[in-house]
C-alpha cells in the first residue's frame, strides 16, 4: 500500500558545541567536547562539570522575548528559527504561500520548565507569593518550547510535546512523520529542547548514581562503549529538524537532506530507571522501525547510538542491534556522539536526529571520543575517527531510550 514519503527539508541546533548546525557539525568531526566546568553553581554538589549551550540563548534572542521564556523554549526557538530559516519556507510563508492550517509542532521536552519553577519557588520562599512571577505557569509547561515555536511561525495544525524522557526528542520526530503521514499536515517543526544544568537536577542525577563522578579531565569524562565509563555528563541545547511530505517539497523546489523511513516506539516495562539488561524492548523498537523502512539489515550503514555512558546500558544497546541485524551488526559504523556532547536529555535524541541526518547527507559518521579500551560485550565497530559511510542509497538508525523503559529508533534514509 503505498503511503506519504517524508522528507527532512531544514535542520537547525544549539548545543554544547556550538550555536548552530555548522559549528555543532564541525564539532562533531573534530571531535570536540563541550564538557567544561560548572563553576559557582556547582559549587558543593557531587558533580561540578557539565556540557551548557556554547552559546547562550540570550545573545541571539530579542531581550523581551527572551526573558519571558524558560530557558528550555529559549533553546528550541533558536533551533526552530534555524531550521525554518534552513529550509526556506519562511520565504514561502511570506509570500502567503503556506498554509497554517497544515503546518503542525511536535517539540519535546523530558523536564520542562526547571529553571523557572525552581527559581520561582525560591522567590516564594523568600519574598512570599506576591512576587512569584504571573508567568510562571506558561513558562514551565512542558509544551512550552512547542506552543513558543506554533506562535511565532504561525503553526495552526497538531502542536504536541510528547514527554518520554531521554527518547523524547525522537519520539518527536516520529510523532511529526506520522501526523504528515496520517494527512493531517503538509509540514511540520520536530524536535527537542532541554535545559537542566541547575543544582537540584545535579544532585538528584548523581544520587541515583546516573553521572559520572570521574574528577579527572571534564572533556574525557563522558566514556561511551568504554570500560572506564561510570555514568554521563548533563547537557543542554535542542535541535529541529523540518519535515515536509515529498510531494510538498518537491513542488516548492525544496533542498532534502534525507527521507524518515521508519519508526518504531516501544516500552520495557522494567523498571522506571533501569533498562532490560536483555535490551528486548530497544531490540523491538529497532526491529519496528527497520520494518517500516521497509529496508534489509545490509542497506543500514549507520547507527547513531543512545549510548549514554552507563555501564548497564550500553552493553544492552549492542545486544538489541544484534538481535534485530544479526551479523549485518558487525558492519555498520556506529558512533556516539554523547562522548562530547553530554546528555541532553529530552533534546539528546533530536540532536541526535540531526546529526543522523548530516552523517548520511555528507557520507561521514562522527568519530566517538574517549573510547581508550572498548568493553569487550559490546560487539560493535565504533569509530573512533570521522569515517566516510558508503555511496548508492543507504540507511541509518538514531536510537534514544529513556527513564520509564522508552524506546524510540527512527531510521533515516539517503534521496538520490
Amino acid at each position: 500500500m503505498s503511503r506519504t514519503r517524508v522528507v527532512v527539508t531544514g535542520l537547525g541546533t544549539t548545543s554544547p558545541l556550538g550555536g548552530d548546525v555548522a559549528s555543532t557539525w564541525e564539532g562533531l568531526l573534530a571531535g570536540r567536547s563541550g564538557v567544561r566546568p560548572l563553576g559557582d553553581m556547582a559549587e558543593g554538589l557531587p558533580v561540578t562539570i557539565g556540557a551548557p549551550a556554547a552559546v547562550d540563548p540570550t545573545e541571539v534572542l530579542d531581550r523581551v522575548v527572551a526573558r519571558r521564556l524558560d530557558r528550555s523554549s529559549q533553546l528550541a526557538l533558536v533551533a526552530a528559527l534555524e531550521a525554518w530559516a534552513d529550509s526556506g519556507l519562511d520565504t514561502v510563508k511570506d509570500a502567503g504561500e503556506l498554509d497554517g492550517d497544515r503546518f503542525g509542532v511536535a517539540f519535546a521536552s523530558g523536564i520542562g520548565g526547571v529553571h523557572t519553577l525552581l527559581s520561582n519557588h525560591e522567590v516564594l520562599l523568600e519574598k512570599g507569593p506576591r512576587r512569584v512571577s504571573p508567568i510562571s505557569v506558561p513558562m514551565l509547561m512542558a509544551n512550552a518550547p512547542a506552543a513558543t515555536i506554533s506562535l511565532k511561525l504561525g503553526a495552526r495544525g497538531p502542536v504536541n510535546t510528547p514527554v518520554s524522557a531521554c527518547a523524547s526528542g525522537n519520539e518527536a520526530v516520529s510523532l511529526a512523520a506520522d501526523q504528515i503521514r496520517l494527512g493531517r499536515v503538509d509540514v511540520a517543526i520536530a524536535g527537542g529542547t532541554e535545559a537542566a544544568i541547575h543544582p537540584l537536577p545535579i544532585a538528584a542525577f548523581a544520587n541515583m548514581m546516573a553521572l559520572s563522578k570521574n574528577d579527572g579531565d571534564p572533556t574525557t569524562v563522558s566514556r561511551p562503549f568504554d570500560t572506564g565509563r561510570d555514568g554521563f555528563v548533563l547537557g543542554e541545547g535542542a535541535g529541529a529538524l523540518v519535515l515536509e511530505s515529498l510531494e510538498h517539497a518537491q513542488a516548492r523546489g525544496a533542498r532534502i537532506y534525507a527521507e524518515v523511513l521508519g519508526t518504531g516506539i516501544t516500552a520495557d516495562a522494567h523498571d522506571i530507571a533501569q533498562p532490560d539488561p536483555a535490551g528486548r524492548g530497544g531490540a523491538r523498537a529497532i526491529r519496528l522501525a527497520v520494518q517500516d523502512a521497509g529496508v534489509a539489515p545490509s542497506d543500514i550503514a549507520h547507527v547513531n547510538a543512545h549510548a549514554t555512558s552507563t555501564p548497564q546500558g550500553d552493553v544492552a544497546e549492542s545486544l538489541m542491534l544484534h538481535a534485530v541485524l544479526g551479523s549485518a551488526a558487525n558492519d555498520l559504523v556506529v558512533s556516539a556522539t554523547k562522548s562530547m556532547t553530554g546528555h541532553l536529555l529530552g533534546g539528546a535524541g533530536a540532536l541526535e536526529a540531526v546529526a543522523t541526518v548530516l552523517a548520511i547527507k555528507n557520507r561521514t559518521a562522527p568519530p566517538t571520543i574517549n573510547l581508550d579500551e572498548q568493553d569487550p560485550r559490546v560487539e560493535l565497530d565504533v569509530a573512533t575517527k570521522p569515517r566516510d559511510l558508503p555511496l548508492g542509497d543507504i540507511a541509518a538508525i538514531n536510537n534514544s531510550f529513556g527513564f520509564g523503559g522508552a524506546n524510540v529508533a527512527v531510521v533515516f534514509g539517503s534521496v538520490s
